[in-house]
């Protein structure tokens, strides 16, 4: 067993040189490394924390199941949202991460991972940056994120995700005290410049 796999994910870790970790969540399809670079770009000197999802979608890494396009399997998304969890937590002290300064940077499907991981683990992120997220999941009780920052980053053109869905998230994790930021540009489901420009400057104010 490599050092990548003895927390229970495949995952790169690169440290940085601030107390930040950025705990990089990649789309269907992606890996332990394909947010790496976007992750150096948003802050040079955090920590990064990659993990690979563990489901296969016709040979896909994801996070969880889905039934169909924008149906979840929620008893699936629990489990593997909790385990995500404890591996953040299995990782913070094997590297030393504070954990009052790591923000989730999500994609897509790992946007919406990060989304659950706010709803049903409050305290296992700082603060975390959607990029073309869903409502993950509509949790029995609210948790408490009073102390938690999030921004999310919509296109407006996205045939993935449905206008109402961005607000709809932004509504549920506000009515739990969440501070929340909404960017929307004119862009589809990809990520854009913009996108990554406006989650840089988001990240800087709350260095």
């Amino acid at each position: 067993m490599n050092e990548t796999e003895k927390l229970g994910f495949l995952h790169s870790f690169l440290p940085g040189h601030s107390k930040r970790t950025l705990l990089l969540l990649h789309g269907t399809g992606g890996n332990e490394n394909d947010l790496l670079p976007l992750g150096r770009s948003l802050d040079p000197d955090a920590n990064l924390l990659s993990p690979r999802g563990k489901v296969l979608e016709n040979g896909m890494p994801r996070f969880f199941r889905r039934l169909a396009d924008g149906i979840f399997d929620e008893e699936d998304l629990v489990r593997r949202t909790h385990e995500l969890a404890d591996f953040v937590e299995e990782a913070s002290a094997q590297y030393g991460l504070a954990r009052q300064n790591l923000f989730a940077v999500g994609y897509s499907n790992g946007a919406n991972i990060a989304g659950a991981l706010l709803l049903l683990r409050p305290g296992t992120l700082a603060g975390a940056v959607l990029l073309r997220p869903m409502v993950p999941i509509v949790p029995e009780s609210m948790p408490d994120l009073k102390n938690t920052s999030v921004l999310l980053v919509s296109g407006r053109y996205d045939p993935i995700v449905p206008a109402d869905e961005i607000l709809q998230l932004a509504a549920m994790l506000r009515d739990a005290g969440a501070d929340v930021s909404v960017s929307s540009e004119n862009a589809g489901h990809g990520l854009t410049e913009k996108s990554v420009e406006t989650a840089r400057r988001w990240l800087a104010g709350r260095a």
